[in-house]
Order: C-alpha cells, then sequence, then structure tokens
C-alpha cells in the first residue's frame, strides 16, 4: 500500500506526524486519517448500505478516496482558506471531500440536502464558498437558481451524473 511508509513496524513505534512537536498525538482530522491508515490499513474505516447490500471501505481505501478528491479540487484552483460546499445524503464521499478540504487548509461547509436554495444561499453567501461538492442534480439545480447571488462560486463538482446530460 502507498500509504504505509510512514513505518513498516505498526506496534512498536508511535506514529509521530510532526518531528518537531513534543505532543505527537493526532490534532487534526487529516493526522487523524493518517493515523488510522498507519494503524488500521485493512480494517473497516466505513460502511454503507446501497440496494441492500453492505458495501466496505478499509482505512487504506477510504485514504486513498480522499487523496483523490484533494487532489481532484486541488487540481481545480482550491487552496488553503477556501470554503467547499458539501451538499447531499450522508454519504461516504461526501465525508470524505470535508477531510480533503481540511488536507489542503480548506474549511468545509456542509449544508443538508433538504434545505431549499433560499437557505442555501445565506450560508454559502456568508462562508464565501469558492468550490461545492454536491450530490446529485437537485442540488445543482438549487445552487444555479442562487447563482448569481453567490459571487465567489466559482466550481460546482457533482457526484452523480443521472440528468445532468443536458448542463455544461
Amino acid at each position: 500500500m502507498a500509504f504505509k511508509a510512514i513505518s513498516q513496524n505498526n506496534q512498536d513505534r508511535p506514529l509521530i506526524l510532526n518531528p518537531t512537536s513534543s505532543n505527537p498525538s493526532p490534532d487534526t482530522f487529516p493526522k487523524l486519517l493518517l493515523h488510522n491508515i498507519h494503524y488500521y490499513d485493512d480494517k473497516p474505516a466505513m460502511r454503507e448500505k446501497g440496494f441492500g447490500i453492505w458495501q466496505s471501505w478499509s482505512w487504506a481505501e477510504a485514504g486513498k478516496e480522499i487523496f483523490s478528491i484533494a487532489a481532484g479540487i486541488f487540481a481545480l484552483g482550491f487552496k488553503s482558506e477556501d470554503k467547499l460546499a458539501i451538499i447531499g445524503d450522508n454519504r461516504p464521499h461526501l465525508y470524505w471531500a470535508m477531510t480533503a478540504s481540511q488536507i489542503l487548509g480548506g474549511v468545509p461547509v456542509p449544508m443538508y440536502q433538504d434545505a431549499v436554495a433560499k437557505e442555501m444561499q445565506f450560508v454559502l453567501e456568508h462562508a464565501e464558498v469558492r468550490f461545492a461538492i454536491v450530490e446529485d442534480q437537485e442540488q445543482v439545480d438549487k445552487l444555479i437558481e442562487i447563482k448569481e447571488n453567490l459571487p465567489k462560486l466559482e466550481k460546482i463538482i457533482f457526484t452523480d451524473s443521472r440528468g445532468m446530460r443536458h448542463y455544461s
């Protein structure tokens, strides 16, 4: 696994994420993620039931997904101090997006998927959100409806493409 480079010996040595720190314990979610990837590699990190079947992701698999999301939003221009709106059902990829934004020094701004557009506008405008990761067409449509009142919003990223064929 690519994430095992921290140490080959999971049991004998404490994980020190910042060697200059006197406190080796993880003090941020990204550091805790690295810690859990290191110590719990192939153990379940997250489970989700889809169509009656449980799907499971190990810590290493979840880490790979999170770092992929971080790389993707970084490639789109996301940088430290940026705000990332996250809108959708409680799904693994949306939680992963929260951690991905924190890895890059950004701030996740989660919203309920059942919030109406005007409710979203108030939060997203005051948070000065530049990016949004949303689940589906319904959430994209809400953001499009209020886009003119969100001057900082530059990118809308969606995870479910059903119904999105005529969007550009």
